[in-house]
């Protein structure tokens, strides 16, 4: 995969990046009653209880992709903006990505759901270090077109999730990402209706104290399911 690195001190580099283990990490609130809130009103509905919060489920790699246009099964999938932490190179980087996942399937497995659609993420990556300490007032953002029409879906800071270094270190022991590992680091809440099917997804993640953001978006083409 072809990344494009920002080190804040040379010109940004596109290299050939080897991901060979990417991860989904959920429930990762950093207000844990308001997770735990969430979980029990889940359970109501039927849903099971995570096995741990967060909890980390592993994808396929090979569903990674910068491409604009991505094909799912059906009309039941959606995407939502995630800030996702990348260890290549040597450093670890931050960027942006979107969890597109079948709903349909999700409402039973949710496993099964993370490995049925491909997860874009940006082709634009920043040095974890750069934004590291005010890394708080990173804001994650996503809009959505329906209709022809396009909406904010997604917008807040991403002090909502996890910070990045507890987050690593409640995936792996020792502190760090794997070389070759991607994390996909939670979401928002949406703004007004839930987008099923949307037309295009678009996810970004802005600094506002460069100026800079990072950003994907990719077109959405459902593909007939004939059972």
């Amino acid at each position: 995969m072809h990344l494009e690195f920002h080190d804040g001190t040379n010109a940004p580099a596109l290299r050939e990046t080897i991901i060979e283990n990417a991860v989904i990490a959920g429930w990762t609130g950093r207000d844990a009653q308001a997770v735990e809130k969430h979980i029990r009103e889940l359970e109501a509905l039927g849903v099971k209880r995570p096995a741990s919060t967060p909890i980390f489920y592993r994808v396929s790699a090979a569903r990674l992709t910068t491409a604009d246009k991505i094909e799912v099964l059906g009309a039941q999938s959606s995407g939502e903006a995630e800030f996702v932490l990348l260890q290549a190179h040597g450093k670890l980087w931050v960027g942006t990505g979107s969890d597109h996942t079948d709903r349909e399937v999700e409402a039973y497995n949710v496993s099964v759901s993370k490995q049925i659609c491909d997860k874009p993420v940006t082709r634009v990556f920043w040095a974890y270090e750069n934004v590291a300490a005010h890394w708080d007032d990173l804001i994650l953002r996503s809009y959505v077109i329906e209709g022809g029409v396009e909406r904010l879906y997604q917008e807040g800071a991403v002090s909502a999730m996890l910070h990045p270094l507890d987050l690593i270190q409640r995936y792996s022991s020792v502190g760090t990402l794997p070389e070759g590992t991607i994390m996909f680091c939670g979401t928002l809440p949406v703004i007004g209706a839930f987008a099923i099917a949307a037309e295009r997804f678009t996810f970004e993640l802005e600094d506002r104290a460069s100026g800079c953001a990072t950003r994907g978006s990719y077109a959405v083409v459902s593909l007939a399911n004939m059972g």
